[in-house]
């Protein structure tokens, strides 16, 4: 015998199905704005609880429990739809909340049934959302009903049957209703008068519905019925439809970008995430030597700020130096905790292998606490799971499982103390502050976009030409953007004037060229001051921006100076696809624009100047290589400089 809950499930899949196919049957209606019907339904009625106390002269010798039944539904509605997306829906009508109880043996070993015809006039306002494309709907409010009947029917063996009303039974219950429809027009597209058959399933859950004063009884009703729908509409007027031939589009818009001024250094005070996660390699449940591990005497002299040199940065902004920072996150945990004798740490592994190996990962590191930096092994506690969290591997995911995998190996380094840990989203570990010097940074960049490139454009090519006739050429390109150094365009030129011609191979099978001007000066040897801030992103993640909101509001916003040019450019890494991650990036770069712009205008801030890019998985802006873990976590991510000074001009 199926339980409440399996028939629920199958009432509910059954009735769905019945929708959703009925939308596959589309079609053109002028809908008015107000409509007036009738429906009918079914109440699939089920009651979990406990009743005994029948009413005050009749006390059931065994208590029931179960009961479920199919009653009458049937209402008057009105419905306000003053356009198709949001409307409104009232109901009024005779609701059926009766049902048969799951029989039960009193103590004499006698059969006893219980029936109850429980009846209500329910009223249910209800908020419709609707949508342009189809006739589908759904709806959801709150649910009055007003009980008119309470009768019920016992019988028991050797005993006379007892049809009397329910004791205690409520006036009134407060609930609520969601549920699903889908309106099919069955008069004329022409009709004024309009008719429209809506099947529909409600669900009305067990809050609210408890119709009795004493004892436990509850019920939860789905309901499943139909109404019928009468709505006036106007006659539409006509305008001539007159057919124009499309012509494909021949034509892209070009833009360059460049800086005033071309900037070949600048000093940055980075205040780089540290990852609160140690990556093991397969099979081993030793701390993987590219880790940096110390000596006790090592680290009795070890500080974190050690770490905070300055280092000297590739041209695409990162070096093996932050890397390293990382590579001594150990060691910086341990630092921390010798010096904050307060704080405890929770070291959780994951392993595929199981949990037993995962407590094995997770105990090499707390040994490596305990016997090298002398810290108290009762403030570290380890457990184990064969699933890390959040994990790289997603359901039903088929590709670059490898590398998924092996991000799933790991310790993650848990702590409430916020000496070790700072929310600036994920749980990441205090960010180390790191005083380096970027090489090329991005706004001494010339940028190309093309619009719509990798929809109207096979490929793109770039030819810049100095005044002596000299040219440079760069692609081809496939992307709606790429960038150029302004010192590699300038060469060993002080200063430079350029014609810049873009030829474009359009995908209809011709050719466009555009071009532009730009006038190039060599920044002097005078190093610029500023700010770099990054943020890490969970594996295929945009949304987690939200966590990252106080951060952005209260640390980075407040360093943005009037007239500062804010560079924000999104990264993933090579995992997936090459479309897919480019739209991932351009989302992570837009949505943390969108905070640190809500924040300055909230502080009266406004001549700011954002420049935002997405660079996807591209290798040649990509902040570190993609082969270990660590790599992959860290190109997940948006990277935010702060340049005091406006350099760039359009």
């Amino acid at each position: 015998m199926l339980t409440t809950n399996k028939i629920m499930q199958k009432l509910i899949i059954c009735s769905l199905m019945l929708i959703f196919a009925c939308a596959a049957v589309q079609g053109q209606t002028t809908q008015p704005t107000w409509w007036f019907g009738a429906s009918g339904a079914a109440n699939f009625n089920f009651y979990t609880g406990t009743t005994q106390r029948l009413n005050n002269s009749l006390i059931a010798p065994t208590a029931f429990h179960k009961g479920h039944g199919v009653k009458p539904y049937g209402s008057l509605l009105a419905e306000y739809r003053p356009g198709r997306i949001w409307g409104a829906i009232l109901n009024v009508g005779y609701d059926g909340l009766g049902a048969k109880y799951d029989n039960v043996v009193a103590p004499c070993n006698c059969p006893a049934t219980l029936k109850t015809d429980l009846n209500y006039v329910s009223v249910e306002p209800s908020l419709r959302l609707g949508f342009k494309s189809t006739d589908l709907y759904f709806f959801a409010g709150p649910s009055v009903a007003f009980n008119i009947g309470k009768a019920f029917h016992y019988t028991q063996l050797k005993q006379t049957n007892t049809n009397a009303d329910l004791s205690a039974v409520k006036n009134t219950m407060f609930s609520g209703q969601v549920g699903v429809g889908y309106d099919i027009p069955i008069s004329s597209a022409n009709s004024i008068t309009k008719v429209s058959l809506s099947p529909f399933i409600s669900y009305h859950p067990y809050f609210g519905q408890d119709p009795r004063s004493i004892e436990s009884l509850s019920l939860t009703t789905v309901r499943v019925g139909i109404a019928l729908k009468f709505g006036k509409g106007h006659k539409a007027l006509v305008k001539e439809v007159v057919l124009v031939p499309i012509v494909a589009a021949h034509d892209v818009t070009f833009t360059v970008i460049a800086p005033k001024e071309v900037p070949l250094k600048r000093q940055v005070s980075e205040t780089l995430p540290l990852l609160n996660a140690v990556f093991f390699d397969e099979g081993s449940t030793e701390i993987p030597g590219r880790y940096v591990l110390l000596t006790n005497d090592q680290a009795s002299g070890f500080k974190e700020e050690q770490l905070e040199n300055e280092q000297t940065k590739s041209t695409t902004g990162r070096s093996a130096g932050q890397l390293n920072v990382y590579h001594n996150v150990l060691n910086i945990l341990g630092d921390r905790m010798r010096s904050n004798p307060g704080a405890t740490i929770s070291l959780e592994g994951s392993s595929a292998k199981g949990p037993e190996d995962a407590r094995d990962i997770a105990g090499s590191i707390k040994k490596y606490l305990v016997t090298v930096f002398g810290i108290d092994g009762s403030r570290i506690v380890i457990s184990g799971s064969n699933k890390a969290h959040p994990s790289s591997e997603q359901p039903g995911g088929t590709k670059d499982l490898a590398m998924l995998h092996a991000e799933d190996r790991r310790v993650d380094i848990e702590s409430s103390s916020p000496e070790l840990l700072v929310e600036v989203g994920g749980g990441m570990m205090k960010p180390v502050k790191i005083v380096a010097i970027q090489v090329d940074p991005l706004d001494s960049h010339v940028v190309f976009k093309v619009d719509s490139a990798k929809e109207l454009v096979k490929s793109w090519s770039i030819d810049a030409t100095d005044e002596k006739g000299t040219v440079q050429h760069y692609g081809p390109f496939t992307s709606d953007q790429e960038s150029v150094p302004g010192a590699v365009i300038l060469g060993e030129n002080p200063t430079g004037d350029y014609k810049i011609v873009l030829t474009a191979d359009m995908n209809n099978g011709s050719t466009v060229k555009k071009e532009s001007t730009v006038h190039l000066v060599r920044q002097d040897n005078t190093i610029e001051k500023g700010y770099r801030y990054s943020i890490v992103f969970d594996f295929d993640k945009a949304k987690s921006i939200t966590e990252y909101n106080k951060f952005l509001t209260d640390i980075v916003s407040p360093l943005i100076t009037d007239g500062a040019t804010i560079i924000i450019h999104g990264h993933t890494d090579i995992i997936g696809d090459n479309g897919h991650n480019q739209k991932l990036s351009e989302d992570r770069a837009k949505e943390t624009q969108k905070v640190i712009e809500h924040a300055l205008a909230n502080s009266g801030r406004s001549n700011v100047k954002f420049e935002t890019f997405g660079f996807g998985s591209d290798k040649d802006h990509s902040q570190f290589e993609n082969n270990l873990p660590e790599e992959r976590f860290y190109n997940r991510t948006v990277i935010i400089d702060i340049v005091p000074v406006n350099k760039l001009a359009i």
